[in-house]
């Protein structure tokens, strides 16, 4: 398959990295001191097993260089991913499929917004994943997947020629009969650990040891929970229990992108994650106490990495 990677950041780099290695013809949308050092000495991804080095790299800022592609994974940040739909219009022709793998819900509907229905699945991954500089990823621990399927809940070819590709890359893929379950089986967890990790500026291993700070996060996915519940989405009511066991199993020193970002200073997914949680929350009725305090409080350090407000760090 001619696959593209648009948004080359951890999610996007391993993923495409291990597509590559495989052999699929992949090319990378990348930009600045990042784009450069993929094409002059290639995209390095230091894991746990050892380190993947893609040179040559196809890489470029401009998709209208690339063309036509039969899928596009889209890595980019949640608030890009509407100008990203625009950006990559050159490459979609009329059987290219696109798949998102944003932390969130609401991914897949932006693109299909700007790109037509027709051409979006939905999409999650899993991977404690950042860019540590120009043109070098570095990921940490086993807890690597990629799921994807229709937004109909169909299966399709299209689906399984994705899968097999990832497949032979050696990625743990999976074609789940429920996409919408699948998203926010995710979002359950990584909001909870983003938030209560954000605000307690600790790695996972302090927070699920910690006696408090294990009740927030179980608090915290409780209340995510009931705002599934009460939107009508299947979850199960072990869930919870699910979503403790996955955390527990992560390597004791990770951390979520948005934990990274805040402490960094940067913009951060603060808007998609806790603040969803409250937003859909409030639409459907369901308290969510915990979020809302998360959400309110680091929003001024969201406002400030945005230039909305000032004040010292």
């Amino acid at each position: 398959m001619r696959i593209a990677i648009f948004g080359t950041g951890g999610v996007g780099g391993y993923f495409g990295a291990q597509l590559a290695r495989a052999g699929e013809d992949v090319v990378f949308i990348a930009r600045g001191k990042h784009l450069q050092a993929i094409q002059t000495q290639g995209l390095r991804v230091e894991t746990s097993k050892g380190e993947i080095v893609i040179q040559p790299a196809q890489a470029t800022e401009d998709p209208a260089r690339v063309g036509v592609v039969d899928s596009v994974i889209v890595g980019v940040k949640t608030w890009q991913v509407k100008e990203a739909a625009l950006a990559m219009q050159p490459m979609i022709g009329p059987k290219t499929f696109v798949v998102p793998l944003q932390n969130g819900l609401e991914a897949a509907s932006q693109l299909a917004e700007a790109l037509g229905i027709d051409h979006v699945l939905g999409g999650l991954c899993g991977t404690i994943s950042w860019v540590v500089g120009p043109g070098h990823i570095r990921s940490i621990g086993e807890a690597n997947f990629i799921k994807f399927g229709e937004l109909d809940k169909r299966p399709s070819e299209r689906a399984e020629q994705l899968r097999q590709a990832f497949d032979r890359s050696g990625v743990k893929v999976q074609v789940p009969s429920d996409i919408y379950v699948s998203l926010w089986e995710k979002f359950l967890f990584v909001v909870s650990f983003g938030g209560v990790g954000a605000v307690t500026r600790a790695p996972i291993e302090v927070i699920r040891t910690l006696p408090e700070t294990r009740r927030l996060l179980e608090q915290s996915l409780h209340e995510t929970l009931a705002v599934a519940h009460a939107r009508q989405v299947a979850l199960s009511d072990g869930s919870v229990e699910k979503a403790m066991a996955f955390l527990d199993s992560l390597a004791p020193s990770a951390t979520t992108s948005l934990q990274r970002d805040i402490a960094e200073g940067k913009p951060s997914e603060l808007e998609a994650w806790s603040g969803a949680v409250v937003r859909l929350g409030r639409e459907a009725g369901a308290a969510t106490p915990l979020h809302e305090f998360i959400y309110h409080s680091l929003l001024p350090l969201e406002l400030r990495a945005r230039g909305k407000v000032q004040f010292p760090a």
